[in-house]
C-alpha cells in the first residue's frame, strides 16, 4: 500500500508552491497549504480543493512566523516541509526575513520532519560571503546563498533528517516573469520528487538539486565556520535557538518560542 505523507508547503498560494501542492494532492498525499493572509488562503484552497488545510501567516513578520510555527505544530508533525516561500523585488530587510530568517525560525520551532526541502536559486553564486550579516544589506542573491547554507547546516547537524536545496530554474511564474526561459513543470517536479519518492537518489541529504540531479554549488555554502556563523546570527536576530541533533518536543517548543532580549 502506498504511504500517504503529510506535507506542508510555505508560500503555496501561487507559483511553484501551488503547483507542487496540486501535484502532491493528486498523488494522494495530505497537503497543508500556506498563505500570508486570509484572502490568499481562500484562493489557495479554491485552486487546490483536495488540500487538507491552509495556515495563514506573514513570513515578513517575526512574531507571525512564530505563531505560524505554533499553529503548524497543532496540525503536525509533518513528514515533509517544503520551504518554498520567497520574495525577489523587495527591500533588503523583507528579502532577508522571508527568504532566510523565516525558514530558520520554522525549521527550529516545528517538530522535526523526515525531510526538509529549501528553495535556493542559481543566483546564489552571486551571493556575498557571509562575514557580518546585516539585514539592511542583504540582496536576493545573498539570501539564496544563505538559505543554501542553512540547508547544508541542517543536513550536517541533524543526520536523522534528509535536508536538501533546490534550484527550480528561471521559470515563468509571477516572480520569474512571463518571459522566463526554463520549464515550469520541471521547476516544481524536483520538490515533489524529493518530498515523496523513496528511490536512493531522492533519499540523500546535503545536496543542491536542479531537475532532479545534484549540482555543484558556491563553495562558501559548505564552509562549516560560515554555516555556524549564520546560525548564530539568525539566533541573535530571532531569539530562536538552533537545536543540534535533538527532536523538538512541545516543552522545548514553548521554551524556544520566547524571544530573548
Amino acid at each position: 500500500m502506498k504511504y500517504c505523507k503529510t506535507i506542508w508547503i510555505t508560500g503555496s498560494s501561487d507559483g511553484l508552491g501551488l503547483l507542487a501542492a496540486g501535484e502532491l494532492v493528486r498523488a494522494g498525499h495530505r497537503v497543508i497549504l500556506h498563505a500570508r493572509n486570509p484572502e490568499r488562503a481562500r484562493w489557495a484552497m479554491q485552486q487546490v480543493p483536495g488540500a487538507k488545510d491552509v495556515l495563514v501567516g506573514d513570513l515578513s513578520n517575526l512574531e507571525e512566523v512564530k505563531q505560524l510555527a505554533e499553529a503548524a505544530n497543532q496540525i503536525g508533525p509533518f513528514d515533509v516541509v517544503i520551504h518554498n516561500a520567497g520574495v525577489y523585488q523587495a527591500s533588503p530587510q523583507h528579502i532577508f526575513m522571508v527568504n532566510v530568517l523565516a525558514p530558520y525560525v520554522l525549521t527550529n520551532l516545528l517538530f522535526k520532519p523526515e525531510r526538509l526541502i529549501y528553495l535556493s536559486s542559481d543566483m546564489h553564486w552571486q551571493g556575498k560571503p557571509l562575514i557580518n550579516l546585516d539585514p539592511d544589506r542583504v540582496s536576493y542573491a545573498d539570501s539564496k546563498l544563505y538559505v543554501l547554507m542553512l540547508c547544508l547546516a541542517v543536513a550536517r547537524l541533524w543526520p536523522s533528517v534528509l535536508a536538501n536545496a533546490v534550484n527550480p530554474g528561471w521559470v515563468p511564474t509571477k516572480m520569474g516573469g512571463s518571459r522566463a526561459p526554463d520549464n515550469l513543470k520541471k521547476g516544481y517536479e524536483t520538490q515533489v520528487w524529493l518530498a515523496v519518492h523513496n528511490e536512493s537518489k531522492a533519499r540523500v541529504s546535503g545536496k543542491y538539486f536542479f531537475h532532479q540531479k545534484p549540482q555543484p554549488f558556491h563553495p562558501d555554502a559548505s564552509n562549516e565556520t560560515l554555516q555556524d556563523h549564520l546560525l548564530e546570527q539568525c539566533e541573535k536576530l530571532s531569539g530562536v535557538v538552533f537545536h543540534e541533533n535533538t527532536r523538538v518536543n512541545k516543552k522545548k517548543y514553548s521554551q524556544t518560542n520566547q524571544t530573548r532580549n
